[in-house]
Parts: structure tokens; C-alpha cells; sequence
């Protein structure tokens, strides 16, 4: 019986798919084909499935807005974890209790609908809650761990809570990172008006205006210490560097384009990138993106 078959008869209703593609459901473009994807829909569901998946010995990843990560070409032989199902959205006071689920684009309508500010440096990442918390998504003015005042996860199907100390936030590392599947966030904001909050969205939509367009991972690399990748990268002579589908962006050298490549192609260029630029500059860098499966 197969992976998809296997889980269905146990969780009878759950939503999934078969021959799952990660190349439809990232922002590269790229990447193979997984044997089932599922969606469930509440944390107790989440965790059972993760328990189910651990005793029979299958292999699974999660995956969010599919922004930020470089999957792997071939077939996995495994279960995709999606968090669509996990999208409630509550005001408490100042805070919002956001679902793993949650775009952030809905995040954002949701905080400005209810006068609440603070949040506007996510604007413009595409994310869900999930994989932002994942990744402490965030620009120079702040990350979304400088809000997350407690996060509610699946560590190997037990589901738990994380105090913001617990979530051990770092620059785009956390400890989610470690394979806990977050499963909400409870995200401390502040009153503002909708002007100010229009104003301040405006600002860091302008801020990303000049990102480069077409199919990306977003940046690629963290900014080494108080200097950018990007700059980094261009300094040692690489943009528009191509290998196969794979381009080094000319607006931007932290990001890749995907120009019909595979996964595989990414991968060769960003070997080479950290090979080149610690030659000439000895800086080690480190990859921001997630390698999936």
C-alpha cells in the first residue's frame, strides 16, 4: 500500500494529494515530485499524523508558502506537510493569534483592519506564519521573533508551547529549524492608526520595489557581519554569472533565477558562489534558503 493510501485509511477525510509537485508549489519553480502531500486541519491532527509518519518509518518534510527553499529534483518517497488547514486569526487584546497557515498578506490586512501596527516590515515577503516563524523572516528593521511572544508547535507529534526564549530566534535561524512544526504564534503588536499603518506599508513596499522579479528563492544567503551578501557576491564579480537554468540575478547577487533550470542547476551555482567568494574574500557564507526533502 502506498504512502497516500496508507495515511488516507488511517485519517479517513484528511486532505492530501498524490504525486505532490514541488516545482508548482515554490517560488523557483523547480524541484521533483513527492508521493503524497497533506493538509490536516487542526494541531491535534498535525501531531497525530507526524506520530503516524514517525512509527511507520515515513520519511516527511514540511513545507509552507514555498518561499525560501530549494527542493530536490527526482521522487521523494515520502509525505509533504502543508499547514493551509491551520488558518485561524484572533485579536486578543494587542496581540493576534495567528494559524501556521496564515499568508502574510492576510496577516497584515487583519493587524490594519483592527488598528494594530508593528508587523508592517513583513510586507512584500511572501510567507506563511509557519515558515516565517521557521526562518525568523524579517529586513534590517526587524524580524517576525521580535514579535512572537509565544509559538504553539509539533515536536515528533506532541504538541507544545514555546516561549519566545524557548524559540531560541537568531539572525533567520530558530529552533523550529531543528524539525518542530509550528503550529501558531501569538504576535505582540501595538495601536496604530490605519493611516500610520498604510504609511509605514507603503514605505517597505517601496523598500522591496527593487527586488528582482521572476521565479527566486528570495535571498539566498545570510548577510555576514555588518555587510550584504549581495554586495558581497557582486564585489567578487559574479552577477548574471549562468550555469545551466541558473542565473545570478544582475539586480541582485543574493538572489538565483530560476530561467528553466533544475534544482540541480541552483545547487552548482550556489557551490560555486560560496567557493568563489571565500577565495577572494574568506568569508564563509551561509545559506539562508532550506534544502527539502
Amino acid at each position: 500500500m502506498g504512502i497516500f493510501s496508507s495515511v488516507r485509511e488511517r485519517f479517513p477525510g484528511l486532505c492530501g494529494e498524490e504525486d505532490f509537485s514541488f516545482a508548482r508549489h515554490t517560488t523557483i519553480g523547480c524541484g521533483g515530485v513527492a508521493e503524497a502531500a497533506f493538509s490536516p486541519p487542526s494541531a491535534e491532527s498535525l501531531a497525530a499524523l507526524i506520530r503516524f509518519l514517525e512509527e511507520e518509518g515515513i520519511p516527511y518534510c514540511f513545507l509552507g508558502a514555498g518561499a525560501n527553499v530549494l527542493p530536490k529534483e527526482g521522487r521523494f518517497e515520502g509525505a509533504v506537510i502543508r499547514f493551509g488547514g491551520l488558518s485561524s486569526l484572533r485579536r486578543e487584546g494587542d496581540s493576534l493569534i495567528a494559524g501556521a497557515g496564515v499568508t502574510g498578506g492576510r496577516l497584515l490586512a487583519f493587524a490594519r483592519e483592527n488598528c494594530l501596527g508593528g508587523a508592517e516590515f513583513l510586507t512584500g515577503i511572501p510567507m506563511t506564519v509557519g515558515g516565517a516563524a521557521v526562518m525568523n523572516a524579517g529586513v534590517r528593521e526587524g524580524h517576525i521573533g521580535d514579535l512572537i511572544e509565544e509559538a504553539v508547535g509539533a515536536d515528533r507529534g506532541k504538541v507544545c508551547v514555546f516561549s519566545a526564549r524557548d524559540c531560541r530566534f537568531g539572525e533567520k535561524t530558530s529552533i523550529f529549524q531543528s524539525g518542530i512544526a509550528v503550529i501558531s504564534v501569538r504576535l505582540k503588536l501595538a495601536p496604530a492608526s490605519r493611516e500610520e499603518n498604510l504609511a509605514r506599508t507603503a514605505y517597505f513596499r517601496k523598500k522591496r520595489a527593487h527586488l528582482p522579479k521572476g521565479r527566486s528563492m528570495g535571498c539566498v544567503f545570510v548577510n555576514p557581519a555588518g555587510l550584504s551578501a549581495g554586495a558581497v557576491i557582486e564585489a567578487c564579480g559574479l552577477k548574471g554569472l549562468k550555469l545551466g537554468g541558473a542565473r545570478i540575478s544582475n539586480a541582485h547577487g543574493n538572489f538565483i533565477l530560476n530561467e528553466g533550470g533544475s534544482s540541480d542547476d541552483a545547487d552548482a551555482l550556489i557551490a560555486l558562489i560560496k567557493r568563489r567568494v571565500r577565495e577572494r574574500t574568506g568569508i564563509v557564507l551561509r545559506e539562508e534558503i532550506r534544502r527539502i526533502p
